[in-house]
């Protein structure tokens, strides 16, 4: 077991072997009667699969999504989206009721709920508004862990909602700073859009760092719910033990390979570049408009955007038949929606209800 996760594991996990099911061990046969299924399908289920319990972690698809990752198989878990990464963690990093984790608000909610369903406390750091944009305080993160005793400290780059693509020898500090002390946990939801390198190159140097990945974003299989934990093999060991026995289900193993084979990634890293040529000309278009007040700098598949009338620009998006994110619930963005870029025609549709608003405002 590595020191960071011999350090910080929950004591009453240490010895805990979790569920094993049957088919956590490999066996060959032909008539499988280990795990009570039924013996007929489903009228439903039309190749006779679906009656049977899935692999807990499906090899083949562990195996490909290691290599897109470019990390060993043993030092990845797949799961139910980030959000069950999240919730794992949680689990085996925070005592329940106890424990603390480190958050840079505004920031992707699941980090807070997870941990308040859990008991966990948190800690907030918040982003500073600035000339570069909404920006995490590194530094001052690592000191709040540190003096809180915090086991996580979560970071989102590509930021969500914020936008911002933290560097990793950044990263690689506070993860270093942090070593044994705190697991420094890397969600790279929006990655791809950044056409940057991942956090994923820094795991051999630091046993702290936890990154998530999904392919919910860039690989369009957010209706699928197919996330990855990447990590050393000591702490994806322990989160496997806090794991429900068959998180995936066949049907999503199988839209997952397909779209993960050759020809589906070629297509997903030219939609890639596509998606940055729109941002960069849809967040053109909202800083000529009079009633936007400010369109952060952003490496996601968003733009965050503060109006002069949030109501009145909110409401017209609407009247024009367009769905944003309101982030007035959030703290600081007040005055701020999240726009995800679309296509060139949902994007003309943006600009177009905008247009409307500063005209109405202008007379």
């Amino acid at each position: 077991m590595s020191s960071t996760v011999e350090s910080l594991l929950r004591a009453d996990l240490r010895d805990f072997a979790g569920y094993k099911s049957a088919r956590s061990d490999t066996l060959i046969g032909r008539i499988w009667l280990n795990a009570n299924e039924s013996a007929w399908a489903n009228a439903a289920d039309t190749d006779s699969r679906l009656r049977r319990y899935p692999q807990p972690q499906p090899e083949a698809l562990c195996a490909r999504l290691a290599q897109l990752y470019g990390v060993a198989p043993v030092q990845l878990l797949v799961g139910r989206g980030s959000d069950e990464g999240i919730d794992l963690l949680l689990r085996a990093f925070c005592a329940p009721g106890q424990g603390r984790v480190v958050i840079a608000p505004p920031v992707f909610g699941m980090y807070a709920v997870c941990a308040r369903l859990h008991g966990a406390t948190v800690v907030d750091v918040p982003l500073r508004d600035g000339s570069a944009g909404l920006c995490a305080d590194l530094a001052a993160m690592g000191d709040a862990a540190l003096a809180q005793g915090a086991s996580l400290l979560f970071l989102c780059t590509p930021g969500n909602p914020s936008g911002e693509l933290l560097a990793l020898s950044d990263i690689a500090a506070l993860a270093r700073r942090l070593r044994e002390r705190c697991i420094v946990v890397v969600d790279e939801a929006y990655i791809e859009y950044a056409d940057a390198p991942s956090a994923t190159t820094l795991l051999e140097a630091g046993d702290n760092i936890v990154v998530l990945r999904t392919l919910s974003k860039a690989h369009a299989l957010a209706g699928a719910r197919v996330g990855c934990v990447l990590a050393g093999p000591a702490l994806i060991e322990a989160l496997r033990r806090c794991q429900a026995p068959y998180p995936m289900p066949q049907p999503v193993v199988d839209a997952a390979m397909e779209a993960l084979e050759a020809g589906a990634l070629a297509l997903t890293r030219s939609r890639m570049a596509a998606v940055r040529e729109a941002r960069a000309r849809l967040a053109d278009g909202l800083r000529g408009l009079p009633s936007v007040r400010r369109v952060y700098p952003a490496a996601g598949n968003f733009l965050l955007v503060r109006f002069m009338d949030v109501s009145a620009a909110f409401a017209a998006l609407l009247a024009a038949g367009v769905v944003v994110r309101d982030m007035r619930a959030m703290p600081q963005l007040g005055d701020a929606l999240r726009i995800t870029v679309g296509t060139r025609e949902e994007c003309r549709r943006v600009l177009a209800a905008l247009e409307a608003v500063g005209a109405e405002a202008a007379a």
